[in-house]
């Protein structure tokens, strides 16, 4: 399961602008900055947006959009210290909260994402975002009961949103529904035919339902999409210990490792005795 935020940066509008800014290169810098966010010149916009805030330290989006530079590099510490430089300065901007609430999550603590997936439910009703990722932190705490509501609303106000369907289809999962799990990835699949995750996803869920080979194409599928799926192969080697294919299953063990995967040392041990082999 993945976590979803939309990692877009923002210019004020002129308005505000004209009341904030001390001179008129910091608006250059602040475009550049997005510029060179958005070719991938990360470290360049950030220097952009440190370079205005030297000057104008009042400038809460810009906070914003250096924190959201720090996310995409996964500088976590430095994203949160920036979101929260920004909601000094802006208290109500919604947008922030979540931000900061997904990047709780990709550091592991879904306890400190879910309260400000709450607060901006309060700034913001009908935000499908702030829905959306405190279903994901609900998940990540082993709560697919209270994950799957949030999904629920999210979809109510966008139908088509695939991330939803397919975390939705995981909280189902483990709650062992295969059906309604294999339902939400049809659907994501419906969407975006590319997904990935939904092809592994639906694999797994073939798989815990005895239909081994309909995983197995499932699982070919996603691979074909994304060669370096390392979680896809480490699902099909397990398909193929169910169905007695050992060294087809070592194959994809090692694939999965190479690819960083962690395998859980409890199936590597089953399947060395299966297939008296070490590796």
């Amino acid at each position: 399961m993945k976590n979803h935020a939309d990692k877009s940066l923002s210019i004020i509008s002129l308005i505000v602008f004209l009341s904030l800014i001390s001179c008129s290169s910091e608006l250059y810098y602040i475009r550049r900055g997005i510029s060179n966010y958005d070719a991938g010149r990360y470290d360049e916009a950030i220097a952009d947006f440190t370079r205005v805030l030297e000057t104008n330290p009042k400038l809460g989006n810009v906070y914003y959009n250096r924190g959201t530079v720090y996310w995409t590099k996964d500088e976590y510490d430095k994203a949160i210290s920036d979101f929260n430089k920004a909601l000094e300065i802006n208290p109500g901007d919604p947008d922030v909260y979540i931000s900061r609430g997904v990047v709780y999550i990709n550091k592991g603590l879904p306890d400190q994402a879910i309260p400000d997936f709450n607060k901006a439910l309060e700034l913001d009703a009908k935000s499908v975002d702030a829905y959306f990722n405190r279903g994901v932190a609900y998940a990540k705490k082993g709560q697919p009961d209270r994950a799957i509501p949030d999904f629920n609303k999210a979809l109510e106000m966008n139908p088509r949103h695939g991330g939803a369907l397919n975390s939705r289809g995981s909280s189902y999962y483990h709650k062992g529904q295969y059906d309604q799990a294999i339902s939400d990835f049809n659907k994501a699949l419906e969407i975006n035919p590319k997904d990935a995750d939904a092809y592994s996803n639906r694999g797994t869920a073939y798989r815990e339902k005895g239909q081994s080979d309909q995983a197995i194409v499932d699982f070919n599928k996603a691979l074909e999409i994304n060669p370096n799926f390392g979680t896809a192969y480490y699902q099909r080697g397990r398909v193929y210990y169910l169905k007695g294919e050992y060294n087809k299953s070592w194959s994809d063990i090692k694939k999965a490792q190479d690819l960083g995967y962690k395998v859980p040392a409890e199936f590597l041990d089953d399947l060395r005795k299966a297939s008296g082999r070490e590796k």
